[in-house]
């Protein structure tokens, strides 16, 4: 219980510390729904010294972390509750731009925060007899 009061009192400092303009909440608005697969994007991968599309994935996909080893991940939601996960190895010729498809609405009034109940309780094992 005080892990989730410490964890409630974090976010309402979050919340109160506001953004520096308008712009930057929308942007991070947008950013929170596409990783709740809601936003319909383009992921092209570009060779710079050829000038050739090397690949493109195109859906309700979320960009993961970039690492030190040039290595990027993109997970695509394909169904109700089917998702599919690529790595891409980046290069120093090779590199990638990602596209919002289609206009979303974002909330410049509203932060978006999502808590995620299974994340915050830790998993309980009952063992009986």
């Amino acid at each position: 219980m005080k892990r989730f009061a410490a964890i409630m009192s974090l976010a309402v400092s979050l919340l109160s510390s506001g953004c520096s303009s308008d712009a930057d909440l929308a942007s991070q608005n947008l950013s929170k729904a596409a990783d709740q697969f809601e936003i319909n994007r383009r992921v092209v991968f570009y060779n710079g010294i050829t000038g050739t599309y090397v690949l493109s994935i195109e859906g309700l996909c979320s960009l993961g972390n970039y690492d030190h080893d040039k290595r990027l991940s993109i997970t695509c939601r394909v169904g109700p509750s089917e998702y599919k996960k690529h790595f891409l190895g980046l290069s120093d010729n090779v590199t990638f731009f990602v596209e919002q498809i289609d206009a979303a609405p974002a909330d410049t009034y509203h932060y978006r925060v999502q808590f995620r109940p299974q994340e915050i309780l830790p998993s309980v094992e009952l063992k009986v007899g």
